[in-house]
């Protein structure tokens, strides 16, 4: 077991660039195989890493012409080998972060989703509890954190709160718009056919607000990322906030920077997981021409 977890953390950068020109392969070979209209959704597959790419490119060329300082801006070559030099450590602590964002995330989605359909099923509890929902959502968390550190201590669980409490917010707010917003006559037609309230929540609110949930996922999964950064900053001995601390109290920007790629990509794959998810549940409420293909 030790030697496959040593294996993993010396060799997924090499993993990752490997899936990388596999995806590329196979998209390139789906486009030179398919008609106009499939290569025209086919190449928009290829565009993020394209505009990515282009994008490292040019940032590659500004810091060589301009010579830019490393400890100014590093370019992303000497960002690579800070990367593939600390890898082991990368990789560790990318993997704490990962599971305490997840944890942090997985708790916000169970507690927003059920305050959300509280909120939007009560008119007198989202009237009662909605303006000190909002007066905690405006605290700014890193100013919590001491307080979780004096009460749970340093170690992963500041990281999972401080998680939980920056990403439910969304989740609430849009189920319960989901909610809020189903149509006076569809309510009056069940009403006239002997539906219940629960029942018309449940079998029209609960789909209604489907695609108003996985919208809110995809901004919650990004704040969780941001609490448990910050709290893993503050409050823990472990995970990329840690990593990035010691590396700017060390002026290591390279690794500072590395650290931060680390951390866009596990966000862009936890990202495009609840995309994953999105389309196949709620494939039907993309109907318009301007929906994300």
């Amino acid at each position: 077991m030790d030697g496959l977890v040593d294996f993993l953390l010396n060799a997924w950068p090499l993993a990752l660039l490997a899936g990388v020109v596999v995806y590329i392969a196979l998209i390139l070979g789906r486009v030179l195989m398919s008609g106009i209209t499939d290569r025209t959704k086919l190449m928009l597959q290829l565009a993020p890493l394209i505009c990515t790419a282009g994008t490292f490119l040019a940032w590659e060329a500004g810091c060589r012409i301009f010579n830019v300082s490393t400890f100014v801006l590093p370019a992303p070559s000497d960002i690579a080998l800070s990367l593939w030099q600390f890898r082991r450590q990368i990789g560790l602590h990318s993997f704490h972060t990962a599971w305490m964002t997840i944890a942090g995330f997985g708790l916000a989605v169970a507690f927003g989703l059920a305050l959300g359909l509280l909120f939007g099923a009560s008119r007198f509890v989202y009237a009662g509890f909605y303006p000190l929902l909002v007066g905690f959502n405006t605290v700014p968390k890193v100013a919590v954190v001491p307080i979780l550190v004096i009460w749970f201590g340093v170690g992963w669980l500041p990281a999972v709160l401080t998680a939980f409490m920056i990403s439910f917010f969304p989740i609430v707010v849009n189920v319960a718009t989901g909610l809020a917003t189903i149509e006076p006559e569809t309510e009056d037609v069940l009403k006239a056919l002997g539906a219940s309230k629960f029942q018309i929540m449940t079998k029209v609110g609960i789909p209604r607000s489907l695609p108003y949930f996985f919208g809110s996922l995809k901004v919650a999964i990004t704040l969780a990322y941001i609490g448990s950064v910050i709290a893993e900053y503050n409050a823990s001995r472990f995970g990329i906030g840690n990593l990035m601390a010691r590396a700017s109290a060390d002026f290591n920007v390279p690794l500072l920077f590395a650290s931060l790629i680390a951390l866009a990509i596990l966000g862009v794959a936890m990202y495009m997981a609840t995309v994953w998810l999105e389309n196949r549940m709620t494939g039907w409420a993309q109907r318009s021409s301007f929906a994300a293909a």
